[in-house]
């Protein structure tokens, strides 16, 4: 506790714009242009190789270890492995999409070795063996009190600092699909699970969602751009074991 105070202290003169990676995201980086966004071409890379595109890790907690990520070869392509064993950290990549020119998200997992007790609505099972990351940048001015000092008091832990606002499609064990659940420290992380249960473990599920229709529905507010996108594999509540696969990502105009 006297640790943690400490590092927050050294963080409350810091303006909160400092304190929001989608800030700089949005200063340093053009709108992608296109017939479509293609955000994750993992099938373009080797296996044993960094995926194109530059990604990178990112840590979740600094109390836990780190979930593996890597190129490897499947039954189709190249595809991104996750391996979490009692770990939690994503995978990213910095991006700037409009999401009112690209709102149609595809993409595709399987989850290879599920977690027996998933579920986003309780925090001390609030681990998922697969998911999807939209962030988004937003107004700094809408960020309350209690939301500000959150990114000071996980800037001063980890060293990283978080977007305005995160889109978590997962996958889930114990909630229904079409679940919305708030992560359990900040309202502006929502989590939507799209794939549920363990009937097709092993098998690969294909995905079509309307982000910008999914972010009014979870946050009630128009949407900024997204300035990056990740996926995350993780186990550190549960202390299990969880291994997925991710396809291709990609953004495309609505038809």
């Amino acid at each position: 506790m006297l640790v943690c105070s400490v590092a927050l202290a050294g963080c409350v003169g810091v303006p909160v714009e400092e304190l929001l990676a989608s800030t700089a995201i949005v200063a340093e980086l053009q709108r992608e242009n296109g017939a479509l966004v293609e955000a994750a071409r993992f099938s373009a890379g080797r296996a044993g190789e960094a995926p194109p595109g530059g990604w990178d890790p990112f840590i979740v907690s600094p109390f836990s270890t780190r979930t593996e990520y890597r190129l490897v070869e499947s039954d189709l392509s190249v595809v991104l492995e996750a391996n979490a064993a009692g770990s939690a950290s994503g995978f990213y990549r910095r991006i700037r999409i409009d999401p009112t020119r690209y709102p149609v998200l595809e993409w595709r997992w399987r989850v290879l070795q599920p977690l027996a007790s998933a579920d986003p609505r309780v925090p001390s099972r609030a681990d998922s063996a697969a998911r999807l990351v939209i962030s988004f940048h937003g107004d700094v001015t809408r960020l309350d009190f209690v939301e500000r000092t959150t990114l000071r008091l996980y800037k001063a832990l980890s060293g990283e600092v978080l977007p305005y606002a995160m889109l978590m499609y997962i996958w889930s064990s114990g909630a229904p699909v079409g679940t919305i659940a708030p992560n359990n420290y900040t309202d502006k992380i929502q989590m939507i699970v799209v794939d549920s249960g363990s009937d097709r473990i092993g098998e690969w599920h294909e995905f079509r969602r309307n982000v910008l229709e999914d972010y009014r529905l979870a946050f009630g507010e128009e949407p900024w751009d997204i300035v990056a996108v990740g996926v995350m594999t993780d186990a550190d509540k549960t202390r299990q074991k969880a291994r997925a696969q991710y396809g291709d990502i990609t953004f495309r105009p609505a038809q």
